[in-house]
């Protein structure tokens, strides 16, 4: 959530920054229910004094024996009792509305951020490693997938629908080195304390990093039977979880910076992605990830960003595939990042480089929402800055290293770094 602060005292700035994300900032509504807000404060601290004042004077009649003009002030009291009530009652209302409005707000881009629209406005950084050639035509994951028995999206169909996969034999135990490379490199190299945290989680969790409300309909909602009781949801990302451990908490600065690294299977609606992906297994309703955290001091959020990045960037490399980094344009970035570097790992079926990993800095935007907080050089409370960054994407770093490590017979090399876990050097349909 943005400091309230800024809007009242940088309104012009807002609207502007805004605008690059792509963003229409209803200054009209706001600036209706500012005034209204101050109005009724005002009013507020006026009533306030006059009662305070005439409490005193109440106090006064009754040590001069002026009981009869003081029982009449006592019921003027009374009445500024009921004007407050109302008052206070309005001034909750208006209060909701700016909190709802702020919560639907998206954070600002950082001035590092360039201008844009869209994905085609992005900005390369870098480009790691060679492009693969291959003296054979390539094939896509779906058909690698289908000489090994490995990937069956038909018999995933009938259990739950469009958009999920059942992984077999030597692809399952691709998936599951993967997994175990990623949680050993981070924890061991890159210092990363391993969590283990819920896939279900309440509503206001989801607000705390920004989800909701914007963004209900990209998650799975889990509602009783009977309309009472809790509702939950899929986390979408581990990002929810392992953000929140630090919710309404005041952290020692000496913990700075904390790192949580967790693997977890995600759950995704994919509302606004219809017809996008709609072959193989880039783009499931249900997939794993390695999910990189980061809380840290707000003067260490950049250099932290420029760690993080890092972090997943060594996977890629780790396993020799090629990719590059892009820095998000304002109208490609997310609701609660103030900056994202995105890692597009190259695919040969696809012959194109797509997103593996996506690295943000949220500054105090979520915290803000969560009242994170921790201690300063001065021993006050001062929000924290929050990171997330995918450490990387289970499924697609899958079809990574099968689409570009694949043999004209059909198997594929194991990378070296993966031989430890799989305990071979080729994988053979």
């Amino acid at each position: 959530m943005l400091d309230p602060k800024l809007l009242r005292n940088d309104l012009e700035n807002v609207v502007t920054q805004l605008a690059r994300k792509g963003v229409h900032f209803d200054v009209t509504s706001y600036q209706a229910l500012e005034t209204k807000r101050k109005s009724l404060q005002l009013e507020t601290e006026s009533l306030q004094n006059k009662r305070k004042d005439g409490s005193k004077s109440v106090g006064l009649l009754m040590k001069d024996g002026k009981k009869p003009e003081a029982e009449e002030l006592k019921t003027e009291i009374a009445e500024i009792g009921d004007q407050l009530g109302a008052i206070e009652a309005e001034f909750q209302t208006v209060q909701v509305a700016l909190d709802q409005l702020l919560m639907e707000t998206p954070n600002l881009p950082d001035a590092s951020v360039p201008d844009g629209f869209d994905e085609n406005d992005n900005v390369e950084l870098s480009l790691v490693g060679e492009k693969p050639s291959f003296g054979f035509n390539v094939r896509d994951h779906i058909e690698i997938g289908e000489l090994f028995g490995g990937l069956d999206f038909d018999r995933a169909a009938q259990l739950s629908g469009s958009r999920f996969v059942t992984i077999h034999g030597e692809f399952a135990r691709l998936h599951r080195a993967l997994v175990q490379y990623m949680l050993d490199m981070h924890t061991e190299q890159h210092g990363y304390l391993e969590t283990y945290v819920p896939l279900l989680v309440d509503g206001p969790i989801l607000e705390g990093t920004g989800q909701l409300p914007k963004f209900k309909d990209d998650l799975f909602r889990i509602a009783p039977d009977d309309g009472g009781g809790r509702e939950r949801y899929l986390i979408p990302t581990a990002e929810v979880p392992l953000t929140n451990l630090v919710r309404d908490s005041i952290i020692d600065l000496a913990k700075l910076p904390l790192q949580y690294v967790a693997h977890t299977p995600c759950f995704r609606a994919e509302a606004g992605s219809y017809g996008r992906d709609v072959r193989g297994m880039f783009r499931q309703h249900q997939f794993d990830k390695v999910e990189l955290v980061w809380i840290t001091h707000p003067d260490h959020s950049w250099d932290a960003l420029e760690s993080l990045r890092g972090h997943a960037e060594s996977v890629l490399s780790g396993l020799g595939l090629h990719f590059r980094v892009v820095n998000l344009c304002g109208g490609d970035l997310g609701f609660s990042a103030a900056k994202t570097y995105d890692l597009e790992v190259w695919l040969p079926g696809q012959n194109q480089f797509r997103e593996i990993s996506s690295c943000s800095n949220c500054l105090d935007f979520q915290s803000r929402r969560m009242q994170a907080r921790f201690r300063n050089e001065q021993g006050r409370p001062e929000l924290v800055h929050t990171l997330n960054g995918s450490g990387v994407a289970i499924g697609r770093c899958l079809i990574a290293v099968v689409e570009n490590y694949q043999n004209e017979d059909g198997s594929i090399t194991v990378p070296e770094v993966l031989r430890p876990y799989i305990k071979t050097d080729r994988l053979t349909p």
